[in-house]
């Protein structure tokens, strides 16, 4: 009997093929094989909404190869992912492939071990049409809302423009806040701060807090009530006036040890301690989830983590008790909490279906498994595997201190803790947003009341109230998890849609809306209120929900948003049929040195560049580089290559072509020389390196560096790789994953596997 086993990445597919016998064969859909066409909207209005959908261009081959394999098959197993986008894909596959019912199995593995995938295997079961609606929902509203909002925009705006049912909300969140730091009024105030020296000379950082009359805080608005108090102290002794002793509640989290995480906590915390973006935090966790080979020594290739795509907190019984081991034989048997911890996912539509994130084995210790990662796959690992572990472990006990001192009637105070058990956070602490953590939450000497201090420093220091903080991935993720919007699968993807079209930019880590998205949004507010809604969008997320607890219809949701939709869409285009909309310049801090004018930002066919605002009177431009700062002059950098007409020094310089040397004494001397990179493979007529060139409309080819007394060149990529024929060079076919020989009379060809066609496939148009 031969059994087909179907996945969605080459990875997984390698991995779940070496934990299955010889009568299983393991092949990969890489991603959707189907979808709705990209020329047009693809879905009838008029006849319930009905999706066209075609088979994916590009994927005619790898869908024949699997009809061959599905014919040969006496069942059927559809493995791909154990989510929404997953069941789509199995049943779009069913239709690709002309899967006949009787042979069609669905399993789902929420983690990539041999054990859970053979425990998969025994219990196969139909296609839930339930989520597959919810997803072809999804689909057919971004859809609908995509092409049909995009030529409002292209007619307002500009041409090429999108919008989409969450993109458009996202960016809105984004224009709100930073016209809330625009409208910000910061208010002045001061504090007085002290360094003083305990009789063993210890030193105490402590601020003023009030007066010791009234015990009440005091605020102090300006410099001359700063004097004032600053006069009176200064020189002065301190006395410890009150000593109070608590139970420290720590932020984030109180002395409790935080839950496992779910995608948006992940997300939230790798970009919080590992500086990693969310697009980056998830496809390393594509890549633990789907496997890594180990080696022999620990059982070759292993799934390292449980499905990333959750929003559940709930464990199962076997990780529980894996961890209560794992805890009571490292640190001890009072590092275990009395009873097993159960953690309660919040809100009202938590999908349950999947565990939390968490390690897929407990025995693969992130330290003895590191060299078989990456080290952005170890810190990733680490990070799961600590909090994962800490989340069963013992509640710290921390005891507080806070300390009054009076002086002159004055009352300055200063808080630290002691730890008195360490418990979790003898592994791991929970990261947080807040910009304003308490600096004093130290540990501090043994005083008691009585005791004279003196002060080594004492200054007042003047401050302004900060306006909100811009956006980040991790903070933005969080505000778009507590107001509903998207789902774990979507997150990640809607940040990487806003920055891509345009909408909002980076700078450093922080999301800051460009002009485009500032207009766009404004547009979308004025017409289309709801799409623009956190609580309509959040709605819609809940109905896309019931579709899939089989609570409404797809018709009906459909039905019913487009009902309201269409009657705002006929009125926006009415309503800005004489508009003329102009679109908001960006300036830099660059000045045009022909006209003493700040340059702007353009857009050109190779991205952005700086361009004098007065042309075409002035045409000066110069190219642009992205910094932590945002866009900058690039400079040209000095070499030391020489000109090879004049002999004067050269400099790297960036073009249309990519980057090239120039002499520096243009435009004197116009001598350029393109710079090139060796590709690490020899030229099949001569020996020399094959370096990678630059044609028109920057396409890339590969020539001979010794070009062009050697006149090979190619469009495919030459490899080191050898055909198994006829011992030719092998090419890596253009625009696509094969490998092929291009001797004359070979013909051979071989498809290689790509695992970036796996991993989030949802799209917001």
């Amino acid at each position: 009997m031969v059994n087909l086993v179907i996945m969605e990445s080459p990875t997984k597919a390698s991995t779940v093929k070496s934990y299955l016998g010889s009568s299983y064969k393991v092949v990969a859909s890489k991603g959707h094989v189907r979808d709705l066409p990209k020329s047009t909207l693809g879905i009838d209005v008029d006849n319930n909404f009905e999706a066209h959908y075609i088979n994916i261009r590009g994927k005619g081959d790898l869908i024949k190869e699997l009809k061959k394999e599905v014919k040969n098959a006496d069942r059927i197993y559809l493995a791909t992912d154990p989510d929404r986008e997953g069941e789509a894909i199995a049943w779009h596959l069913i239709t690709a492939l002309a899967i006949p019912p009787e042979k069609a199995n669905r399993v789902t593995f929420n983690s990539v071990t041999k054990a859970v995938v053979k425990e998969g295997i025994k219990h196969p079961r139909q296609i839930d049409m339930d989520i597959v609606n919810a997803q072809q929902a999804r689909r057919i509203l971004d859809r609908i809302v995509g092409y049909k909002l995009s030529p409002f925009l292209w007619k307002t705006v500009k041409s090429g423009l999108s919008a989409g049912r969450v993109q458009s909300v996202s960016t809105k969140i984004i224009v709100d806040r930073e016209n809330e730091i625009r409208a910000f009024v910061p208010e002045e105030y001061w504090t007085i701060e002290a360094v003083l020296i305990t009789k063993d000379g210890k030193k105490v950082k402590t601020k003023l807090y009030g007066l010791a009359s009234d015990g009440n805080k005091l605020s102090i608005g300006n410099e001359e009530e700063a004097k004032k108090v600053f006069d009176a102290v200064n020189g002065k002794d301190f006395a410890v006036s009150d000593i109070k002793l608590g139970k420290k509640l720590k932020n984030p989290s109180p002395p409790h040890p935080a839950p496992p995480f779910t995608t948006s906590t992940l997300q939230q915390e790798a970009s919080r301690k590992l500086n990693y973006q969310s697009q980056r935090t998830m496809k390393i966790a594509q890549e633990l989830y789907e496997g890594m080979n180990l080696g022999s020594e620990f059982g070759g290739v292993q799934g390292l983590i449980t499905y990333m795509r959750t929003d559940s907190m709930r464990i199962s019984d076997e990780a529980r008790d894996a961890a209560k081991t794992f805890i009571t034989e490292k640190y001890g048997e009072e590092y275990y909490p009395k009873t097993p911890r159960v953690y309660k996912s919040k809100g009202n539509n938590v999908q349950d279906a999947h565990e939390a994130i968490r390690p897929s084995n407990l025995n693969l210790e992130p330290a003895a498994i590191k060299k078989a990662l990456t080290t952005e796959q170890y810190k990733l690992y680490k990070l799961i595997w600590d909090r994962f572990i800490a989340s069963q472990m013992q509640s710290a006990e921390l005891s507080t201190v806070q300390t009054d001192f009076n002086c002159e009637g004055y009352i300055f105070r200063t808080s630290g803790y002691t730890v008195k058990f360490p418990g979790y956070m003898a592994l791991y602490e929970e990261s947080t947003d807040d910009k304003n953590t308490d600096d004093e939450n130290v540990k501090l000497p043994e005083m008691k009341v009585g005791d004279t201090l003196s002060s080594e420093s004492i200054a007042p220091v003047q401050h302004f109230t900060e306006p909100p903080a811009r956006y980040n991935d991790a903070t933005l993720v969080k505000y778009l998890e507590e107001k509903g919007i998207g789902r774990p699968s979507t997150y990640a993807t809607i940040i990487t849609t806003i920055i891509s079209r345009g909408y909002v930019k980076r700078e450093g880590k922080q999301l800051v809306p460009t002009p485009l998205g500032e207009v766009t949004t404004e547009l979308m507010c004025e017409n289309f209120p709801d799409i623009v809604d956190c609580k309509f969008t959040a709605y819609m997320e809940s109905q896309l929900d019931d579709i899939e607890s089989g609570k409404t219809t797809m018709l009906d949701v459909i039905s019913g948003f487009y009902k309201n939709f269409s009657v705002e869409l006929e009125a926006a285009f009415k309503n800005v049929a004489d508009r003329d909309i102009e679109l908001p310049v960006e300036e830099t801090d660059i000045i045009c040195e022909n006209c003493g004018s700040r340059m702007i930002v353009k857009n050109g066919r190779f991205g952005k560049f700086a361009a004098c605002p007065n042309s075409p009177a002035c045409k000066n431009t110069k190219p642009l580089a992205k910094t932590g700062e945002g866009l900058v002059e690039k400079k040209a950098e000095k070499t030391d290559m020489k000109c090879e007409l004049c002999g004067a020094d050269m400099i790297l310089r960036t073009g249309r072509y990519g980057s090239f040397y120039a002499c520096s004494r243009y435009p004197e001397c116009k001598f350029t020389k393109q710079k090139v990179k060796s590709l690490g493979v020899k030229c099949p007529e001569c020996g020399s390196d094959i370096v990678t060139k630059y044609g028109k409309n920057k396409t890339v080819f590969y020539s001979c560096s010794r070009y062009p007394e050697c006149k090979f060149s190619s469009w495919d990529m030459p490899t080191n790789e050898k055909c198994p024929n006829c011992g030719g060079m092998l090419y890596r076919k253009k625009g696509k994953n094969q490998l092929i020989c291009k001797t004359e009379g070979c013909g051979y060809k071989v498809d290689i596997q790509n695992s970036e066609d796996s991993g989030e496939t949802e799209t917001n148009e």
